[in-house]
């Protein structure tokens, strides 16, 4: 479990105890940044407020119920889990069930094997137990054979790290055991030489637009962010020579530069990044050192006809580069895609191009919190091994599956639709993932009357929006947009009816605002 590693191999107790001090502190920060004046400020003492009030005094407000479209939460808000995936956690969870008669008529052949197969392979034979602080063997196995069959060049489970989710992976890798990183992987971890935080010095690209998670976790330590610009009027793509131009002037400031974060399909932007887009940053990264931080935890979310997800990792092999020549590190979760599975907290990072003493490194500080949930960790290996042509269960699965894709393909047509039908919005069309971000060209009063009110536009917005309508989005500025811009993330995880139903309400409120303050 703990491969041979005490405490004082992490210098001390009293190390290991700043450690675990400092990952609270990052969940508080993360959470704070992601909503950053979007849910701990007025917005979410609203939506407190109206749910409250619809559940004392049905009828008092215009509308029944609230529309969540500021969450990334799929099933709480109707969408139903796979029963495979679910068949499997339950057997697992009461192996008792394989040995009883009944069973065969309750659970599909396959789900009974593979709930066989895995219990097998815990090391107490049930899931009540600890793991390998890196994950179960036999599961990391499952997820290199999907990587590998996924993109056609082979995985190494020894190079998988399952996780709590695709956050905790991200934080293993920038928190207090902040890597140093240099050309073509050789990294160094801060932490293990004596050091508490990154330097001021070191510093990793992040992209405008951004899930917060990356910049929370880099400033919380001391490091810096530097940020590159998405293009917002060419679909969100992602530019080379902004690229570049923001690591020269970084570098003309005196920092090191370490890494490039990628997040494709974009959140909270919705773009997919193209092939030959994708070459452009291997190339650059590989020609500058840099390690490719790459967040994939969409990449089952595809809408686009032109467009198909491929991995980094990917691109990079088919470029003939290999980890000798490029360090990648590629963060997946069981949170999204048609799986949606938020609360089992099932996610993993494959880590490309690295030592083995950097891997046992990552190894210590991930056993400080023993191992991930076991739970998260069969989910994880059931959504990159699921049931294949053959199977039992194979055509079921691919109609659940198909049927969550193409309602999800659905809700975004409606969405964007009603986005590009609003004056003063303009909205890009969803390639992927499961965001719009529009942006509003709100009249100049309404941003004087925000600024009369302490807020910022975006905020202003959102705030009348849900207490007319009911309708919960998240203020662009809790994801670093561009200055001077205003936006809102919109999720599409409400269920086809209720966004069907709240496009009328929103563009009924969104004219009356436009006339409130258009003179």
């Amino acid at each position: 479990m703990y491969k041979g590693y005490l405490l004082s191999d992490i210098r001390s107790f009293r190390n290991a105890i700043y450690l675990l001090w400092h990952r609270t502190t990052l969940h508080h920060v993360y959470s704070t940044s992601i909503t950053h004046q979007a849910n701990v400020n007025p917005v979410s003492s609203i939506l407190q407020r109206l749910q409250q009030e619809i559940e004392e005094n049905p009828g008092s407000l215009p509308f029944q119920e609230i529309t969540y479209c500021n969450l990334g939460n799929p099933q709480p808000l109707g969408q139903r889990p796979i029963t495979f995936f679910r068949e499997v956690l339950s057997l697992c969870d009461n192996p008792t069930l394989l040995d009883r008669d009944e069973t065969p008529s309750l659970f599909s052949t396959c789900a009974i094997k593979r709930a066989r197969m895995i219990i097998d392979s815990l090391p107490s034979k049930n899931t009540g137990g600890y793991t390998s602080s890196q994950g179960i063997r036999s599961l990391r196995q499952a997820v290199a054979d999907g990587i590998s069959a996924r993109d056609g060049f082979p995985s190494d489970p020894d190079d998988i790290f399952l996780t709590d989710g695709a956050s905790a992976a991200v934080i293993l890798c920038t928190s207090d055991n902040t890597l140093h990183m240099s050309m073509h992987g050789t990294w160094k971890w801060a932490y293990f030489q004596n050091k508490t935080a990154m330097s001021s010095e070191d510093a990793i690209l992040c992209p405008l637009p951004e899930y917060p998670i990356y910049s929370a976790s880099i400033i919380l330590h001391g490091g810096t962010r530097v940020p590159y610009n998405l293009t917002e009027h060419d679909g969100w793509g992602l530019e080379i020579f902004e690229v570049k131009r923001c690591l020269e002037e970084a570098r003309a400031l005196g920092l090191t530069v370490r890494a490039m974060v990628v997040i494709n399909p974009g959140n909270p932007t919705g773009q997919v990044l193209s092939i030959t887009n994708q070459e452009e940053i291997v190339e650059f990264c590989r020609k500058e050192g840099l390690v490719i931080l790459a967040d994939e935890v969409c990449q089952d979310n595809i809408y686009s006809e032109n467009k198909k997800f491929n991995s980094f990792k990917k691109v990079a092999r088919s470029l003939d580069y290999d980890e000798n020549d490029l360090s990648i590190v590629s963060f997946h979760s069981s949170s999204m895609g048609f799986y949606g599975e938020s609360g089992r907290r099932g996610g993993y990072m494959e880590i490309s191009g690295v030592g083995a003493d950097v891997k046992d490194q990552i190894y210590k500080v991930a056993s400080v919190t023993i191992c991930p949930n076991i739970a998260g960790q069969i989910l994880t290996s059931l959504v990159m091994d699921p049931p294949k042509l053959g199977d039992e269960s194979f055509e079921s699965f691919q109609a659940e599956k198909e049927k969550i894709h193409s309602s999800f393909w659905k809700r975004a047509k409606t969405l964007e639709k009603a986005f590009q039908s609003m004056e003063g919005i303009s909205c890009n069309k969803i390639e992927g993932a499961l965001y719009f971000f529009p942006r509003l060209h709100l009249p100049s009063r309404a941003i004087k009357a925000a600024k009369a009110e302490g807020v910022s536009p975006d905020i202003f917005y959102a705030r009348r929006l849900l207490d007319a309508t009911g309708i919960a989005v998240v203020p662009g500025s809790g994801f670093h947009q561009a200055s001077g811009t205003i936006h809102i993330r919109c999720a599409i995880h409400p269920d086809e009816e209720k966004i069907e139903a709240m496009i009328p309400r929103l563009k009924t409120f969104h004219e009356a605002f436009m006339n409130e303050f258009r003179h």
